[in-house]
This record gives structure tokens, sequence and C-alpha cells, in this order.
């Protein structure tokens, strides 16, 4: 029996599957900006654990981490300029090379530290019409709100 800790209830429970022996995951993955740090990896571990455990347990694990190779901004305040606008600055290549380029390294990362690959990594590029319209959605239900610079 596998038991975690749920966050909205602030209880240790039980661990219950939504399907018998089959686990779907979600990892936020990185912001390719830059080379990650080791609080950033410590999330990418902690997944990879978990996946392990769930594994050892007899599930079947499908697993999903993004690539934010897009549009985030430089505070957790949701502030100042973009990540990656703020990489292509600092090392003048363009926004694609450097997401390239710390996409890769954060692939050599994960190697180095023997954790296991997931299923599939979207590209947060790849997904913008999607994100418009789910935006759209909620501001017509009165979810959203505008910050002063727009």
């Amino acid at each position: 029996m596998i038991k975690l800790y749920n966050s909205q209830s602030r209880q240790i429970e039980r661990f219950k599957p939504l399907h018998k022996r089959r686990v779907s995951l979600y990892a936020c993955g990185p912001t390719v900006y830059d080379y990650q740090h080791i609080g950033n990896m410590r999330r990418f571990v902690f997944h990879d654990l978990l996946k392990r455990v769930l594994d050892y347990n007899g599930y079947t694990v499908y697993s999903v981490m993004n690539i934010t190779d897009v549009g985030h901004l430089a505070s957790d305040a949701d502030e100042g300029k973009d990540k990656m606008q703020l990489g292509a600055e600092r090392e003048r290549k363009t926004a694609w090379d450097v997401a390239a380029f710390y996409e890769d390294a954060f692939f050599q990362d994960l190697e180095r530290l023997h954790i296991r690959p997931d299923n599939h990594y979207p590209h947060a590029t790849a997904y913008i019409p999607e994100q418009r319209r789910l935006i759209q959605k909620l501001e017509q239900a009165g979810y959203t709100y505008l910050l002063e610079d727009g």
C-alpha cells in the first residue's frame, strides 16, 4: 500500500489510482533559458522517485513533463522580462538557439542523475493556440484579471 501526503486535505492518505494498476503523472518541467540548478533538479529527482515507487508497486506509469521554451516571466510574481528573452540577450543568440542548447543540457543532467525518461516531453510552443483558447474560456468565466501593464 502506498501512502502520500495530500496537500489539499493536509493529510497522509492511501493512494487510490483513478484506473486500476495504471497511473498518469504530469510534472512541470524546466524553462530552458539557462542551466538547471540543484533546486530545479530536486523536483525532477522527486518525480523520478515517485515513478519508481509506483512501478515497484506494480503500477504502469505514463509520465509527461513539459518543456517551457517560451513565455516565462523573470520573477515568480509574474513580472519583468521573459526568461527566454533574457537568455537570448545574455548569450547574443536567438531564443530558439538558447532553448535548444539548454534543453539538451537538461537531458544530459537527467542522464547523469540516472533519472528515468518520461514518456512524453511536450514543448510549450507547440500548444500556444490551445493555451490561448483556454485563457479565453477562463476570461469568459470571470476567472482572470488584468495587471496594470496589461
